[in-house]
């Protein structure tokens, strides 16, 4: 279902480049520093997310930019939302992922987004971000590989907007999901290998 117009497009542009630029501050790169890590961009995946933060052993910093990456998404949805109306705080949250996984202060190369995307659900609608959340954490139980409960995750979060009440969402979180699958590429081919890493390990 297409979500009904009532913003302005000059007002809906001006949202989606906001969206974007504070989708694209790099906050595992800049936890790293802070927290005298290094470039972040050096370790492990060389990935600016949690996960790949927590590989330097801090579980505060990974902590912090979790909160800090699934806040940029959820705060321009808010913003948005408060400010104009939904339609606003729709592609406000499809921009600051974007800004995310594609930032402009980083040459274009960020990360992958499941924390921003997950922060950008239970901001949009709450009921199918928890729906989200908690498809993440039964497939992490079940399966132990990080990746595919995001991508299950991912996958199922238009039929939980559907199903619990904002099918006028299920455009955007399409969208969403694809970039989820696109950005997860090549953890996509490790599991269909077998050698993609289990969470411990």
């Amino acid at each position: 279902m297409i979500p009904a117009i009532e913003t302005a497009g000059a007002t809906l542009a001006l949202v989606a480049v906001a969206a974007y630029l504070l989708g694209s501050v790099p906050f595992g790169l800049v936890i790293a520093r802070l927290f005298g890590l290094g470039d972040i961009r050096q370790i492990g995946s060389g990935n600016i997310g949690a996960t790949n933060v927590l590989r330097t052993g801090n579980k505060l910093a990974a902590f912090l930019t979790l909160i800090l990456d699934a806040g940029k998404g959820g705060i321009a949805v808010l913003l948005a939302r408060a400010l104009f109306a939904d339609d606003a705080a729709q592609i406000a949250g499809f921009m600051a992922f974007l800004g995310h996984c594609f930032p402009v202060f980083l040459g274009f190369k960020g990360g992958k987004g499941v924390a921003t995307f997950l922060g950008t659900l239970l901001a949009l609608f709450w009921p199918a971000g928890i729906a989200a959340c908690l498809t993440w954490l039964i497939t992490a139980a079940i399966s132990r590989i990080s990746s595919l409960s995001a991508l299950v995750a991912a996958v199922l979060t238009p039929v939980w907007m559907t199903l619990l009440g904002m099918p006028e969402a299920s455009i955007v979180t399409v969208a969403l999901a694809a970039l989820i699958l696109v950005r997860h590429q090549k953890n996509i081919e490790r599991i269909r290998d077998g050698s993609e890493p289990r969470i411990g390990k």
